[in-house]
C-alpha cells in the first residue's frame, strides 16, 4: 500500500510538484468600465443657446402681457398738484402754463415738456415734476430769489443770472448793478463782498457798475460815492473803514464823493468847503 502525507497545522505548505513557486509581488487590476472609456456629453453649448432665447421669451411674454393690461391700467390725468412757496407767482397762473399736458393719460403725459414749459416762466428758478399713481402728477417749483436789478430791463437772482418778469417797476428799491453783459456773476459777487463790507459802517449799495476799461463805481443809498479803481477792492475797503472809522465818520453828511484809487490813501469830495484842519487827502502811515 502506498504512503498518504498529510498536511499538519502549523508546518510549511510543500508545493505542489510540476507548479512553479511565484516570485514578487502580484497585482489584481480591475477592469474599467465602457461607460468610463466613452466620451462625455457637453452641455456649454446648450446652455448658452438656451439662456438668451429663455430671457426673449420672457421678455416677449411681459410685453405682451403689458400690452394688454395697459388699457386697463393708463387713467386720464385727474388731478394735478403744485408744491413750493410761491410768493411772485400763483398756482393759477402755472395751472394756466401746463393746462395742454393735462389732457393726456397717466404714461403718456410729457413730463419733459411740461418741466420745460415751466421753467420758460420768468420767476420760476427750477420746476420738477414726476407721476404719482395712479391718475396724478405733482409738480415742485423753486421760485427766482431777486438781489438786484441788472440795469433797466432785468433783476439778478443770488447767483447772478438775469431774468426779466414784466413788473420791473415794482422792484425799484433793489440795487442797481450794471456791467458788459459776459460779466453778471462776477457783479454779482463782487456786490455781495463789498455789501458785507460797508454794512457795519451803516451803508447800504444803491448801485454798482462795473465799466468797460475794468474800473469799479459804487454809489451807496446815503449819497456817497465811492471810486474803486480796478483791482484789489478788498484791500482798498479795509483802507476806507479804518480811515472813515478815525476821521471821517463825524463828517459822513458833509461827504459827496471818496477816491480810493491811491496806493495808501484816499480823496475826499465835500459837498460844503471844511475847515483847512479836514484835509481834502488823507494818507495812511
Amino acid at each position: 500500500m502506498g504512503a498518504v502525507l498529510r498536511h499538519q497545522p502549523g508546518s510549511p505548505r510543500i508545493p505542489a510538484r510540476g507548479k512553479p513557486v511565484p516570485r514578487g509581488a502580484s497585482r489584481l487590476v480591475a477592469k474599467e468600465p465602457i461607460s468610463a472609456r466613452l466620451p462625455k456629453p457637453s452641455f456649454g453649448l446648450f446652455k448658452r443657446v438656451t439662456w438668451p432665447l429663455l430671457l426673449l421669451v420672457l421678455g416677449f411674454g411681459a410685453y405682451e402681457l403689458a400690452q394688454r393690461l395697459l388699457p386697463y391700467a393708463d387713467r386720464p390725468i385727474a388731478k394735478i398738484s403744485v408744491e413750493g412757496d410761491l410768493s411772485y407767482i400763483s398756482q393759477q397762473a402755472v395751472q394756466q402754463r401746463i393746462a395742454p399736458f393735462v389732457s393726456a393719460s397717466f404714461f403718456s403725459v410729457d413730463l419733459p415738456g411740461m418741466r420745460h414749459e415751466l421753467e420758460q416762466m420768468p420767476w420760476i428758478a427750477s420746476a420738477e415734476v414726476r407721476r404719482v399713481w395712479p391718475d396724478q402728477v405733482l409738480v415742485r417749483l423753486e421760485e427766482q430769489l431777486p438781489i438786484a436789478r441788472w440795469g433797466d430791463e432785468a433783476l439778478l437772482n443770488n447767483q447772478g443770472q438775469a431774468f426779466a418778469p414784466r413788473e420791473l417797476a415794482h422792484y425799484e428799491h433793489l440795487p442797481q448793478l450794471q456791467g458788459p453783459k459776459r460779466a453778471q456773476q462776477k457783479v454779482m459777487q463782487q456786490y455781495q463782498v463789498l455789501s458785507q463790507m460797508l454794512r457795519p459802517m451803516g451803508f447800504s449799495v444803491a448801485r454798482l457798475e462795473l465799466r468797460e476799461r475794468g474800473s469799479w463805481f459804487l454809489s451807496t443809498a446815503q449819497g456817497i460815492e465811492l471810486l474803486l479803481g480796478r483791482d484789489h477792492l478788498v484791500e482798498k475797503m479795509r483802507r476806507f473803514s479804518t480811515i472813515y472809522d478815525k476821521v471821517l465818520k463825524e463828517q459822513q453828511a458833509n461827504i459827496a464823493r471818496i477816491d480810493l484809487r491811491y496806493a495808501n490813501g484816499l480823496a475826499v469830495a465835500w459837498h460844503e468847503p471844511i475847515a483847512p484842519a479836514s484835509a481834502d487827502k488823507v494818507a495812511v502811515q
